[in-house]
């Protein structure tokens, strides 16, 4: 198993995506997606019912971030943890996505010594943002089984694959591929994987690598890259295209260099976006639910509200907040906290990778606020949310936390 660490104390710039910044590209033609084209479909998925409160609880001001903390419930044990997800079946476990290919339980206040799936002889992991990257579970998980993964398999080509699991045990040999995209260079994977409330899978995927966008995936709705992709995997082989997608194929919206993460809110179902930056901005980017497809995010003629390979234009959307280099050097999305803590409903979170800085973000009087909540003093790879809308921190050096009151 490819669980060396050569890269943790090169990798502080290597993980913002831009480890390749210092060498001229060679520029090559992106090959085609190695899947056939797929069907558009009619139906829609049947998402699961959710009884919606007349009133949603949003947060108009900040609590006072002092009386809280990261309480760690996993101290030690996982090597290189980016991604912490629940299946939302009731059982209260914590799936945890170890980079060099596998995913580890926590349960009932232990980390289970088993993985829940192990595939390292198919990930990839030799560059430092190649390796196992998302994970989502399907919304009938209860009676399927089944989850969906992205990862770097051979030759560094992103892979979105399905597999079947019962218990705490997944079928590595259930794996079915539902789509291959080639990755020009080793950077930018993305990594995203999220069931929207539609029912339908959103991918993340970053603009291919290197530095500047070199091949201009960004603006390319003709390319998976650089972009949010929207499937529909309860229909067609291996997957259908919704009708409304804007495009045609499986592009949901444009213009992103390399997002990283992205969550639903729980609740609202709003869409946020964790968009790492170029040379000088982190931001983050918000979808209100119920938005059509065909939004663009601006990169690479953008680096977020500010000019890069171009101007400023109308048809661009600005970030809901963004910060300098100042401040951090690799944006990491979170989520909006829908928890037991009433004082924290409705803000959302996020954090930088180098910094530690954790911030909250609200929408207050027509008005996006973000203020610093916490130096949380670990290399933030993602956070996760359980099934009961509290939020967990989780650091490249093997920690999870917990939001907690002191």
């Amino acid at each position: 198993m490819k669980r060396f660490l050569i890269f943790l104390l090169t990798l502080t710039l290597a993980a913002c995506g831009r480890f390749s910044d210092t060498a001229a590209p060679t520029v090559t033609p992106l090959s085609q997606p190695t899947v056939a084209p797929a069907a558009q479909t009619d139906s829609q998925p049947e998402a699961p019912a959710t009884e919606q409160p007349t009133q949603i609880p949003n947060a108009g001001s900040f609590p006072n971030a002092a009386e809280y903390e990261w309480r760690p419930i996993i101290a030690g044990g996982l090597t290189r943890p980016v991604d912490l997800q629940s299946a939302f079946d009731g059982s209260g476990r914590l799936f945890i996505i170890e980079k060099y290919g596998a995913i580890r339980i926590f349960e009932n206040g232990q980390l289970l010594d088993q993985p829940f799936l192990n595939i390292d002889d198919r990930v990839d992991d030799g560059s430092n943002e190649m390796g196992l990257l998302g994970l989502a579970f399907h919304p009938n998980y209860e009676q399927n089984g089944y989850f969906y993964v992205n990862y770097t398999g051979e030759g560094g080509a992103t892979r979105i694959s399905r597999f079947t699991a019962s218990g705490n045990t997944a079928d590595p040999n259930s794996e079915q591929v539902m789509l291959v995209i080639e990755q020009p260079f080793p950077n930018h994977n993305g990594g995203a994987v999220a069931f929207g409330p539609d029912g339908y899978l959103y991918l993340g995927l970053g603009d291919g690598g290197a530095a500047g966008d070199p091949q201009k995936h960004g603006q390319n709705t003709s390319t998976m890259l650089g972009a949010i992709l929207r499937i529909d995997v309860n229909n067609g082989d291996p997957y259908a295209i919704p009708a409304d997608n804007p495009f045609g194929n499986e592009i949901w919206a444009y213009g992103l260099r390399n997002p990283w993460r992205m969550s639903f809110d729980s609740l609202t179902g709003d869409l946020w976006i964790g968009d790492v930056g170029q040379g000088n901005w982190e931001e983050i980017d918000f979808l209100p639910a119920g938005s059509p497809g065909g939004a663009n995010f601006g990169w690479s003629i953008m680096e977020g509200s500010y000019g890069y390979d171009g101007e400023p234009q109308p048809d661009l959307l600005l970030p809901a907040t963004e910060y300098n280099h100042d401040f951090g050097c690799s944006v990491t999305g979170g989520y909006v906290y829908r928890g037991a803590m009433p004082e924290w409903n409705g803000v959302y979170l996020y954090g930088d990778y180098c910094s530690g800085t954790v911030w909250g973000l609200i929408l207050s009087n027509g008005q996006w606020q973000s203020q610093v909540m916490f130096e949380a003093d670990e290399r933030i790879t993602s956070f996760g949310q359980d099934e009961n809308g509290e939020i967990y921190l989780v650091s490249d050096d093997g920690g999870v936390f917990i939001l907690a009151r002191k």
